[in-house]
């Protein structure tokens, strides 16, 4: 019964559609959505390959994935070849297996066991389906919301494959994520010789009290959805690679993860003020890569977890954690988004696997969740 799933994500692993490479998934895809009904449409920009796939008028469930995947990294590390899908005791083990291929694979079977069915359903079942969800996501889900913006189409489900389980398929689901700014920072001193000191300005020296107060800070507090705004810095460097001259500027490079409790402004102002109080000379060019966004009301959250209580027999945690995913694109369009897919485990490692039986369930349950949308909810 699986063997339809195993086999549609066999074949896109062996793909090696690394960023924002495609190489062919998508023609893949594309065939077996217009051998049952789907009107696709080519959306590509510049090195990305973009798919926008519909069949059926009405209120519109979309299924969001991508084909590329993150390098595999050091061959000799892994223990199987990251883009030759083998199975070893009920797991398959190759690169996008967890994230996202085996998703995509059980969205498309889904959708296909779903229309043979009920083949007059009422509504429309779309697949946006981009390569540049790993990189730079520029050219892929974004810009293809942007032309169906200029269309006036509308999303009104929107269903993510992104790897959202923890433990047990079906544990968690994300009905948001946290926006994502970067700061790079250049922090100016004087350059001078080790041993006159006074006639120099250490640029490592001056920014101590700065970083020290960066990290005390309290950024935001969060609240029911969101967890406190975190902050991580990402790199220091002077460029400096002699032993006996003061380093005359720094660049520091952090990052800030932030919730619907606190703005992109006002963590700007924040850190300019911490700026100011230490009469630091400086440059900041900042980088808003996510702004949050957040699904809290809507029927679709409670029919995901009615669907998952009855396929797995557990409840499910809602979370907003974790990176960034191209659900912030299509939340522009006011569109009800949950985030559900495979066990995150082992994501972006060697030796990438999931369950056959969970890509089974998985299937299972976006067949359960495409019916309770079209058919049992009229």
């Amino acid at each position: 019964m699986c063997c339809p799933i195993l086999n549609l994500a066999k074949q896109l692993i062996e793909i090696p559609s690394i960023s924002p490479l495609d190489l062919g998934c998508q023609k893949i895809i594309t065939q077996r959505l217009s051998d049952i009904g789907f009107t696709v449409e080519e959306m590509n920009f510049k090195d990305t390959h973009n798919l926008w796939a519909t069949r059926g008028v009405g209120r519109n469930l979309t299924f969001l994935g991508h084909t590329d995947v993150v390098d595999p990294g050091k061959l000799s590390d892994w223990n199987t070849k990251p883009f030759v899908p083998v199975v070893n005791d009920g797991i398959l083990f190759g690169r996008g297996s967890a994230d996202m291929k085996g998703a995509l694979a059980a969205m498309i079977v889904a959708v296909e066991r779903f229309i043979r069915d009920y083949p007059k359903y009422n509504g429309k079942i779309s697949f946006l389906i981009t390569s540049d969800e790993e990189s730079h996501a520029i050219n892929g889900t974004k810009h293809v919301v942007e032309e169906l913006q200029l269309r006036n189409e509308k999303i009104d489900y929107c269903l993510v494959g992104e790897p959202s389980s923890s433990k047990i398929l079906g544990d968690t689901i994300k009905n948001g994520r946290r926006g994502s700014i970067t700061a790079d920072l250049v922090v100016y001193g004087k350059q001078g010789h080790v041993a006159y000191p006074h006639l120099a300005n250490n640029s490592i020296h001056i920014i101590v009290p700065f970083l020290s107060s960066l990290l005390l800070t309290n950024w935001s507090n969060g609240n029911v959805f969101f967890p406190p705004t975190s902050l991580q810095i990402i790199n220091i460097t002077t460029g400096n690679s002699v032993n006996n001259m003061i380093p005359g500027e720094i660049n520091i490079k952090f990052n800030f993860r932030f919730g619907n409790d606190v703005t992109v402004e006002i963590i700007k102002d924040l850190v300019d003020k911490i700026l100011s109080n230490f009469l630091l000379k400086y440059s900041i060019n900042w980088t808003v890569s996510a702004q949050p966004f957040l699904t809290k009301t809507g029927n679709f959250i409670e029919v995901v977890k009615t669907v998952i209580k009855d396929v797995i027999k557990i409840p499910t945690k809602i979370v907003t954690t974790g990176g960034t995913s191209d659900g912030r694109f299509v939340s522009v369009m006011g569109s009800q988004i949950i985030e559900l897919g495979l066990i995150n485990k082992t994501i972006h490692q060697v030796n990438e696997h999931i369950s056959i039986v969970d890509l089974q369930l998985l299937c299972k349950i976006y067949e359960y969740i495409i019916k309770k949308i079209m058919i049992d909810n009229h």
